[in-house]
């Protein structure tokens, strides 16, 4: 049986600016994420990929609740997110956590790592002395730090050490959702490695859900269970990782795979193809992709698609008028042309 639905999100939305000045003159508005529709099921990692700009961090802060959708719904285990976050922003706080992109700029300079960490123990555990200091033994031994290390400030960390303390900030709340903000762009690739390990390692220890959101494709397929990509604040493509990386249907996944860099190989994207993300303040009508995809047709101008299962797969699901039959055009290898 398939594990239950721990978070999910239904034609989430969420609009920038827009209104009108005292004199009646309409302000541009920017749609971050336009229509959004996923489901995170307990115990697994859903990886969300994307240019930067596609909304994936608005994505993530609104799952935490640090900002709220402009319309649709998340709900997290059957409970409206936005109604709970309003009513008792402690409550959410002690389900769901965030581990920032920068490790050292989330950490407050001022403090000891031993506040930073006691913070959430006393505000949303209430523990007593004692059992804050056995609650601090436990997760500096989980993200493999010195006990001694309590007593140093932030600045005195390397950027490795800094971001697991802010993984153990999220673990001190004893959360069951924890969203990882691009948690390892910031490090270096050996230093990348002892991070994604610890946070396996914690995940089973736990029994922790991940929402994991990067621009490394490499990372996503290594550390996600499925996949969402995201484009200009829309799903393009969400699956199982293994059919997004072997077989992916929209034009875009293809884009990312062919622009991922391979040692020795040269760019696969022509010097000339359009690069550029389309303006927010003027989205084009129909599909936002329709400018650099090489199968666009005039339907792709006219409507934008909608999110629908392939053929024999009902879990992938491709947001594209002509999405590609991976197996016709490459022979399974998933990377061919579109």
């Amino acid at each position: 049986m398939a594990d239950p639905v721990l978070l999910e999100i239904k034609n989430a939305e969420r609009v920038f600016g827009g209104g009108r000045t005292l004199f009646g003159r309409a302000l541009p508005a920017v749609h971050a994420v336009q229509d959004v529709s996923l489901d995170v099921r307990k115990g697994e990692t859903l990886g969300v990929v994307g240019e930067s700009g596609c909304g994936k961090s608005t994505l993530a802060r609104l799952v935490v609740g640090l900002d709220r959708p402009t319309s649709g719904r998340i709900t997290f285990d059957g409970r409206d997110l936005v109604a709970d976050a309003r009513r008792d922003p402690r409550a959410l706080a002690r389900r769901v956590q965030y581990v920032f992109q920068d490790p050292v700029a989330s950490l407050n300079p001022r403090k000891t790592i031993r506040a930073i960490l006691e913070a959430p123990l006393r505000h949303l555990l209430g523990l007593d002395r004692r059992a804050r200091e056995a609650r601090l033994r436990e997760l500096m031994e989980a993200v493999n730090l010195a006990p001694e290390f309590l007593e140093r400030y932030p600045h005195e960390f390397s950027g490795g050490q800094a971001q697991r303390i802010g993984i153990a900030r999220a673990l001190a709340a004893d959360p069951e959702l924890i969203v990882l903000d691009e948690p390892v762009s910031a490090l270096d690739v050996s230093v990348q490695a002892q991070v994604l390990n610890i946070l396996d390692g914690l995940k089973t220890r736990f029994g922790l859900t991940y929402v994991f959101i990067s621009h490394d494709l490499s990372v996503v397929e290594s550390v996600s269970d499925r996949v969402a990509v995201m484009y200009f604040g829309r799903v393009a493509e969400v699956g199982p990782a293994g059919q997004i990386f072997a077989a992916p249907r929209h034009p875009y996944t293809h884009l990312l795979l062919k622009s991922a860099p391979v040692p020795g190989r040269r760019s696969l994207i022509p010097e000339d193809a359009n690069t550029e993300l389309p303006d927010p303040y003027n989205p084009p009508p129909g599909c936002a992709f329709h400018a650099r995809c090489p199968r666009g047709t005039d339907v792709c101008l006219a409507t934008h698609p909608p999110l629908e299962p392939a053929a024999g797969a009902a879990a992938h699901e491709t947001a594209c008028h002509h999405p590609v039959d991976t197996e016709r055009q490459t022979g399974g290898n998933g990377r061919g042309d579109v």
